[in-house]
């Protein structure tokens, strides 16, 4: 018999790292089967090369809703004019098959899930300082004073959670923020059932 996979959960604020060690983690040979991404849905437009079912699946505000109403959803939640979403079905289906699936959602929605999924594993990523953050966040250059400020300002109440995580990974250096986090990951064991 397969035993069900466990729900991996990482957050931190914007410029901490998470996308980078999350990315890390789908590409480390060691993880290769065991651990899936989840695919959020959304109801903004794709940019770029993005398609469908890769970086999102890309669903009407009317579909989405349904969604919402039908309880589709492990998660949700409405992010200034877009609804941003974690589809239940397939983080369901991955478990069953005895994967573990990696969500990289903010703090609000790894609170839902934990709801959903008590043995969900938390990790809170974050830089040593609020300064680091901040310096970081300039030097992406993806965002402006006012936009930093706010980044900064969310990361605040953001580290205010943390603490309520199984696990907080500091990232000062990538390799080594990687190497505690690929070491937690490595150690799971197969819970007695992730039911959600």
């Amino acid at each position: 018999m397969i035993q069900p996979g466990r729900i991996i959960i990482l957050s931190g604020p914007s410029g901490a790292g998470k996308t980078t060690l999350h990315d890390r983690l789908l590409e480390d040979p060691r993880f290769k089967g065991r651990l899936v991404r989840s695919i959020s849905a959304t109801t903004r437009k794709p940019r770029g090369s993005e398609r469908h079912g890769r970086e999102y699946f890309f669903l009407t505000r009317k579909m989405f809703e349904h969604k919402i109403r039908t309880g589709q959803f492990l998660e949700w939640m409405k992010v200034f004019d877009n609804y941003y979403g974690t589809p239940l079905k397939n983080v369901r289906a991955a478990l069953r098959r005895g994967q573990h699936v990696l969500l990289c959602i903010d703090v609000k929605g790894a609170g839902a899930v934990r709801k959903e999924a008590p043995d969900a594993l938390m990790i809170f990523v974050k830089t040593p300082t609020l300064e680091v953050l901040r310096r970081r966040l300039v030097a992406r250059g993806t965002d402006n004073p006012q936009s930093v400020a706010l980044r900064l300002k969310t990361a605040g109440a953001e580290l205010k959670k943390a603490p309520g995580y199984d696990h907080v990974i500091v990232n000062d250096r990538l390799d080594a923020a990687y190497a505690r986090l690929a070491a937690v990951v490595a150690s799971l064991t197969f819970p007695s059932g992730c039911v959600i």
